[in-house]
């Protein structure tokens, strides 16, 4: 597991990122999916990745080290309303040239709340990072919120929509930053990959 990690850099430019010569995972979704709960308690912090209560708020590419031999990367989340056109348009362009251009990005994680269904942006981004080959898995967020039975049924249905597109289907996982869930799973999950190299 987890034993040591600490934050790097935060910046806004691919070029000005650590060197690219660790493995790097980064973590990317919706506004307000819980993407900083969620890397807070993978690394057994309480406040590496600064949470807030307005979506929106990681709006820098932030490198974090871990153990010395692996970057976890925190992006700006995507798909929030209540910022100007000009500002979305900048956050994505950024988005986009890390994610195409970062050598060293082993795999992507696309948070996805596991209360609500198939939402289209979230579906076209996936289609994208397809189209472009970009490793990546899904995590889905929040599943204290529901019970077993109904987070099973939301992971299927997301199964079925991306069935439409997709032969074979991304890795999917399942967390909860409020009770550990999925934290052995994806730690693991990163390892497996780094080990592999």
């Amino acid at each position: 597991m987890i034993k040591q990690a600490r934050f790097l850099i935060s910046n806004t430019d691919v070029r000005k990122c650590p060197a690219p010569d660790k493995p790097e995972y980064a973590f990317i979704g919706r506004s307000n999916v819980g993407k900083s709960s969620l890397i807070n308690m993978l690394v057994g912090q309480n406040n590496l990745a600064k949470v807030s209560v307005r979506p929106g708020k990681t709006q820098l590419i932030n490198h974090f080290i871990v153990d010395e031999s692996w970057y976890l990367v925190d992006l700006p989340g995507y798909g929030y309303a209540k910022i100007a056109i000009s500002v979305k348009e900048k956050f994505q362009k950024l988005i986009s040239r890390y994610i195409l251009e970062r050598e060293n990005l082993y795999c992507l994680f696309v948070l996805i709340d596991i209360r609500h269904a198939p939402q289209k942006i979230d579906v076209e981004f996936i289609t994208w990072l397809g189209e472009n080959n970009i490793p990546f898995a899904i995590i889905f967020t929040k599943a204290d919120k529901l019970g077993k039975v109904t987070a099973a049924k939301n992971v299927a249905a997301y199964s079925q929509e991306l069935k439409k597109l997709w032969e074979e289907l991304p890795p999917m996982l399942v967390s909860s930053s409020h009770d550990n869930t999925g934290r052995e799973e994806i730690i693991s999950y990163i390892q497996n990959i780094n080990n592999s190299q």
